[in-house]
């Protein structure tokens, strides 16, 4: 099992939903570099569930615990270990499916991949395992303090921002349990929620984030990409179907003249379709990218399903499950995109050696 992201900024993983505790290693951070713990704590209310009445209601301290690799509040160079403890697991909840595969959810593949599954909460596969990446994200972005990484709740169903990034102030996107940071749509974005929720069912969305002050010059021209390193990140994520950065597929509907950036004379560019990246190498302009999320597969409506066996059974979800993610993904998003910025900037400090 591949439980590692990164090539010299990285990320070690373990844990399970319901296990004793989950956590990480980091390796890869330099030396020296002065550590807000109060910061990362910060980013970890940010994703913890119970936090609102649009999330699930488990309710978690999300008390991250350092072991390693820092001193005096200083990183040493060495890995850096870290442990999350789950403190409010309710297994029971989850007996009705330990023969019974969820339909869309990772029971089905995981169990004829291993053999074996943990089914309480989903085990290893559970979206549980995104607090690592928090944690991990925020060292990172210390790391690359000089960049700024936004993200945002940009539509929930069919409700989107009718507003381009630039336009919006990103310093309201906590000022409301959606993260919305356009008020008017935020509000239509929870009350969309709370009728799905009393339904019963889920609804997907998507997150729009925005890196800025990124030098030139991060990523290779060929199988390490900038781009595709953030798609594979965004892609990681539980109930993520799609990654688009720049023009994205609209720019498919385009023709060469209207969607080349043209130069200004310092380098910058006119418009900025490319996304900040060209040829898979950030050219200083802002890169933006959005990714799209699947409703939740775990829904309290009864349903058709198959068990161990391969009969027809129906089962109804139970337990405490989000009747959409995309307001908790959306510090993950920005966690894993400063991972990967992070990554190749080290990686690109190594190069020019």
């Amino acid at each position: 099992m591949h439980n590692t992201l990164g090539t010299v900024f990285q990320l070690t993983t373990y844990g399970a939903s319901h296990g004793q505790a989950i956590g990480g290693i980091v390796t890869g951070c330099p030396a020296g570099i002065e550590l807000d713990l109060e910061f990362i704590q910060k980013e970890l209310d940010r994703r913890k569930p119970g936090q609102s009445k649009i999330t699930t209601q488990r309710k978690e301290a999300d008390e991250v615990l350092f072991l390693s690799g820092i001193f005096e509040g200083k990183t040493t160079g060495t890995p850096i270990a870290f442990q999350i403890e789950n403190t409010n697991t309710r297994s029971k909840d989850y007996s009705h499916i330990k023969t019974v595969f969820r339909p869309s959810h990772a029971d089905f593949t995981y169990q004829k991949k291993y053999g074996i599954r943990d089914y309480r909460g989903g085990g290893r596969s559970s979206a549980r395992e995104t607090a690592n990446w928090v944690v991990a994200g925020a060292i990172a972005k210390q790391i690359i303090s000089k960049m700024t990484i936004n993200a945002f709740t940009s539509s929930v169903g069919s409700i989107f921002i009718d507003k381009p990034y630039q336009a919006l102030d990103f310093s309201k996107t906590e000022s409301n349990i959606v993260r919305c940071p356009d008020s008017d749509t935020a509000g239509k974005m929870i009350a969309r929620i709370e009728e799905i929720k009393k339904q019963g069912d889920t609804v997907g969305g998507t997150v729009t984030c925005v890196i800025k002050n990124v030098p030139v010059g991060l990523g290779e021209p060929v199988f390490n990409k900038l781009h595709a390193a953030l798609g594979q990140a965004m892609l990681s994520i539980n109930a993520v179907k799609g990654f688009e950065y720049g023009s994205g597929f609209c720019g498919a509907k385009m023709t060469g003249s209207a969607h080349n950036d043209l130069f200004n004379a310092d380098g910058t560019t006119k418009s900025n379709l490319s996304g900040g990246i060209q040829g898979g190498i950030s050219n200083g302009m802002d890169i933006y990218f959005r990714v799209a999320f699947k409703p939740v597969a775990t829904l309290m409506q009864e349903q058709e399903t198959i068990d161990e066996a391969g009969n027809i059974v129906k089962m109804q979800g139970k337990g405490r499950h989000d009747p959409c993610v995309v307001p908790r993904a959306v510090v993950i998003v920005e966690s894993l995109a400063a991972m990967v910025m992070a990554d190749f900037s080290l990686l690109n400090k190594l190069t020019k050696i």
